[in-house]
């Protein structure tokens, strides 16, 4: 009889393990409780689902009766044959029952979702943790426990998260000494005679709120702070530490802290980290970790799991235009999981494995691979989550005695998360357990090797069809900056010093296609050393302006007759260049006005997009329309450019936004006479360069760097110019629309203006926000790049319920910024001052700060600048204001609003109307939020800056700008004039068949 292969022996393990179970079923799908019945309801009904995920989610906040009552109806209105009684009943009656129907309403939701809750969590405080663990080690399980509360956004949180472990330590800590060994050999305070009882996991980015791979090292060493202080803490204690494995952005830091950790704690064995068996890379993690050890003789221990945040990496991903980490098909994760495992058993003198999975296929696989390969009963065991898969467990616990329960344990709140990642798992198509138990799937089919079943067709990498016959393929943004790439670090790293080694030379003016040197020179110097000339800039005087304007009208009829296409294919060459140089690029940017590496790589990858779009657009445009049916006629509509674009540019997007305006009226085919900011001129100068190099035709893009008062102000008022693209201050803004549409003698056109003017921009925090979304995102959208920029936030709305958790998370948030020079990536702000300021700016912080109002670090920084977020919260004295008007920085205003009636009458109480934000769950408040809250740009849930191009159109109307959209389908028609052409084609009675 031919032996059984290991396949064989898997699928009959496997089998004989669904016997052993048969009969019992997850108390998750369990319909005669209520969770099991709306668990059935969520997985035949999607939409549902998705309702009562997000009302899990939000329930928390929900602390009156009334918020509960208007979000049930919100939510579960309509739709009532698919609703579960207790909320249809909730949703058709809420508000209409009274103090004490509302009252008892909310007490039989709350008692139902907490049930909910409890299914997964092991108790809201470590005495209460500690308990349940007790009673399941009575059961025979052992357990690792998990606090929950990931968010951390402030240092201060990061401290308390620690302080939180410590606390459960202790409790826990006194409880094990109760607790009688598990397993035969079980003795000495081991489980199994070589566990430890007390074992605990650790998610490493709650141990720091700066966390971010572009400063890898920073975080390494913050983590790293914290961490080994808890893990010292446990070996007190006699347990063991697991680092779990979260999101793929903090992968490579949670690898490098691990190693780091265990290097210092060489010899101890009672150290592991998660690995997630869906990412892509981690089988090339394993090996390196394996070689890593041998080398350096120590041990390893993984928990193997497949991952939890498949649903957050791909979207992540696509949204960022990055590559998918994860598998894209279960089977790829299903069969990598077990290629891994099998990997770890094979090395069991130094690796210890963790498996946990709940999926049958892959514990017997683990459980006849490591028979196959006589691996010690001590080197591997088995983990499945608290509160999912019972059958599972207690059928590990007759097949391999040594079962941990996950078990997370902490406040509601934090809760909420786990929770519905937990609910997804369990209502996903492709959840093992939801085949297995709810849907009665065959053995064979739930057994059946994985990687038989790997789809050819995701073998193959995604590609980009380059487009064919000459086309251009569809419009795609450029990729956002990963920093998960040490290449990307590396090449940042490089560059800065590589341009600093450049700096300082003459910088000339670039008129009809030559360069132009001039006798007054301005010297462009870095904010954060201001003695560092980063270049010698020749200025323009009326000569070179006249000689401008002019070789851009003598290069105009030539390029306006060039075709479209062979105009946009000019551009993409130049979005080609500019590609090429994204990291030199963004280093100038870092150099000559403080933008940190991200931010300026984003503001090159925007360059990129503007070139790309507008290039697809001047083609779709330049095809004439028909108009009319009429017989005997033919009506054309189409386009043509104006002549001569001025382009007036500010320094905060000094390559984007320069390039945008630009590159918008080349693609119009109009020529160009640009003007930089005087704080970015030689980032204005690649730009020059960027073109030179796409073979743009002299003449047409002329470089023109010079006093704005001077410069600028002629270029608006000289006959030649048709049209004026501007962005900057409202005050310049509206002057340029005053002056321009004078006609001077000898002028063929009324000017037109394209004006962007920033805002006063608001977010509103409504009562039911997630704090942990809406902190972090404000204080990107308040601080970033210094708070800088036209989109930033300068007002928070916040309704008063959570009003004060807000501010205190904010406070601590801000405080928690690192200030200093672009340049180190540590550094969440730049300059927003100079050393002459120092003593006005901390006069004004101490006045401040007797009352609470301004969010800073007391630190100063040594050296030339004065770096410091500055943040207003309520009102303001006369004393605090005569200082406040001496100094340069992003001041965040908190307003506090009785309501959301309120807060949306503030918010639309300003005479700008650039961007706004809402960060609410509320679908009605989110309704009202699109119809009511009255600017050019609404964000819904997210940061309020870093819009993209064609994704997200930008640009305000008020004051804030005459309501144009740069990146969208209708921006072009701004540097155009429409034409009508038509034509009679009747001709001696008869006119030919039109088409």
């Amino acid at each position: 009889m031919k032996p059984a292969t290991l396949n064989d022996r898997i699928i009959a393990c496997g089998k004989d393990f669904f016997e052993s179970i048969r009969g019992e079923q997850p108390s998750l799908f369990n319909k005669g409780r209520w969770i099991g019945n709306v668990l059935d309801w969520c997985m035949r009904n999607e939409a549902f689902k998705v309702q009562l995920f997000r009302f899990v989610d939000v329930f928390p906040t929900l602390a009156s009766g009334e918020a509960l009552s208007r979000h049930l109806r919100e939510y579960f209105a309509g739709g009532e044959e698919e609703v579960p009684a207790i909320l249809r009943w909730g949703a058709k009656g809420a508000g209409l029952g009274g103090a004490f129907g509302t009252a008892l309403l909310a007490k039989v939701i709350r008692g139902q979702i907490e049930e909910l809750a409890r299914q997964f969590i092991a108790g809201e405080s470590p005495a209460e943790a500690a308990r349940t663990l007790s009673r399941l080690r009575r059961e025979g399980f052992a357990c690792t426990v998990d606090l929950l509360g990931e968010a951390t956004v402030s240092e201060a949180e990061a401290d308390r998260y620690r302080d939180g472990v410590l606390a459960l330590l202790s409790a826990l800590g006194s409880a094990q000494q109760k607790w009688a060994p598990l397993g035969e050999g079980g003795s000495g305070g081991l489980d199994w005679g070589h566990a430890p009882r007390l074992n605990v996991s650790v998610k490493p980015s709650a141990l720091s709120s700066r966390v971010t791979p572009m400063d890898f090292e920073g975080s390494v060493t913050r983590i790293l702070s914290r961490l080994d202080p808890l893990f010292r803490r446990v070996r007190e204690l006699g347990g063991f530490l697991c680092i779990d494995m979260e999101s793929h952005q903090v992968k490579e830091i949670t690898l490098e802290v691990y190693r780091r950790l265990r290097l210092e704690h060489r010899d101890d064995p009672h150290l592991g980290i998660a690995l997630q068996s869906y990412l892509r890379k981690t089988d090339e993690d394993l090996e390196g970790l394996l070689t890593w050890a041998r080398r350096e003789k120590t041990p390893l221990s993984v928990r193997l799991v497949k991952g939890a945040y498949w649903d957050f990496e791909t979207v992540r991903a696509r949204q960022n235009g990055w590559p998918v980490p994860v598998y894209t098909e279960k089977e790829q994760t299903d069969a990598a999981f077990e290629r891994q495992a099998r990997l770890i058993l094979e090395n069991h003198d130094i690796y210890h494995l963790a498996c946990g999975s709940h999926n049958v296929r892959s514990i017997a696989a683990v459980l006849e691979t490591a028979r196959e390969l006589g691996v010690p009963e001590e080197r591997y065991e088995f983990q499945v989550l608290y509160g999912m898969a019972e059958p599972v467990r207690k059928g590990l616990l007759k097949k391999a005695d040594r079962i941990r329960l996950y078990a997370p344990c902490g406040a509601m709140v934090p809760g909420m998360a786990y929770l519905v990642r937990r609910l997804l798992e369990n209502t996903a198509n492709e959840s093992f357990l939801r085949q297995s138990f709810a849907e009665g799937a065959e053995l064979d089919g739930l057994l059946e090797d994985p990687a038989s079943r790997v789809s050819k067709v995701e073998k193959v990498e995604d590609s980009m069809d380059g487009g064919s016959g000459g086309e251009l393929p569809p419009f795609a943004n450029e990729a956002a900056a990963d920093f998960t790439r040490p290449e990307l670090r590396e090449a940042f790293s490089e560059a800065i010093p590589a341009i600093r080694r450049r700096m300082g030379g003459i910088v000339p003016l670039h008129i009809g296609g030559r360069d132009v040197t001039t006798s007054e020179v301005a010297e462009s110097v870095n904010p954060a050393a201001p003695r560092e000339v980063v270049g010698r800039v020749c200025q323009a005087g009326p000569a070179e302006l006249e000689a401008a304007v002019a070789a851009a009208a003598k290069a105009f009829p030539a390029w306006r007759d060039t075709p479209a296409e062979a105009r946009a294919a000019i551009l993409v060459k130049g979005a080609a260049e500019a590609r090429r140089r994204l990291v030199e690029l963004a280093a100038w940017q870092v150099l000559e006005i403080g933008k940190q590496w991200d931010q300026a790589h984003a503001d090159v990858a925007e360059a990129i997009d503007f070139l790309e779009y507008y290039a697809r657009e001047a083609i779709r445009l330049s095809s004439p329309r028909r108009l009319g049916l009429a017989p005997g006629e033919l009506n054309h509509y189409l386009y043509e450019p104006r002549g001569v674009a001025a382009v007036i540019a500010p320094w905060n997007f000094p390559l984007a936004i320069s390039c945008g305006m630009s590159a918008a009226a080349l693609a119009a085919g109009n020529s160009v006479v640009y003007k930089p900011s005087g704080l970015t001129p030689v980032v204005g100068r690649q730009l020059v360069e960027i073109f030179l190099a796409a073979g743009l035709p002299p003449g047409v893009f002329n470089y023109l760097p010079g006093k704005g008062g001077l410069i600028g102000e002629k270029l608006v008022g000289h006959p030649g110019v048709s049209l004026v693209a501007f962005t900057g201050s409202a005050e310049v803004g509206l002057g340029i629309l005053e002056k321009a549409p004078r006609v001077a003698p000898g002028q063929a056109y009324v000017k037109r203006v394209v004006a962007e003017m920033g805002g006063k921009n608001a977010i509103i925090v409504d009562d039911d926000a997630d704090l942990d979304e809406a902190v972090p995102a404000i204080l990107a959208s308040a601080f970033g790049f210094q708070g800088q920029k036209c989109s930033a936030c300068s007002r928070v709305i916040v309704l008063d319920a959570v009003y004060d958790p807000f501010v205190k998370r904010l406070v601590e948030g801000a405080r928690s910024l690192a200030i200093g020079p672009a340049e180190d990536p540590a550094n969440a702000l730049g300059p927003v001052a100079d050393g002459a300021q120092r003593d006005k700016i901390l006069r004004y912080l101490e006045l401040a700060a007797e009352e609470g109002e301004i969010l800073y670090r007391s630190e100063v920084p040594e050296g030339e600048g004065f770096y410091v977020p500055l943040a207003l919260v309520g009102g303001i004295t006369p004393e605090h204001r005569l200082a406040r008007e001496e100094i340069f920085g992003p001041i965040l205003a908190i307003l506090r609003a009785r309501d959301f009636d309120q807060a949306l009458e503030w918010a639309n109480d300003s005479p700008y109307a650039l961007t706004g934000g809402l960060f609410s769950r509320s679908p009605d408040h989110l309704a009202r939020a699109r119809k009511e809250f009255r600017v050019g740009n609404l964000y819904l849930n997210r940061g309020i800056t870093g819009a993209l191009v064609e994704r997200q159109p930008f640009g305000g109307a008020r004051l804030s700008g005459v309501g144009s959209k740069a990146g969208g389908p209708d921006y072009l028609l701004q540097f155009l004039d429409p034409r009508t052409v038509t034509e009679n084609t009747l001709r001696r009675g008869f006119a030919p068949a039109e088409e």
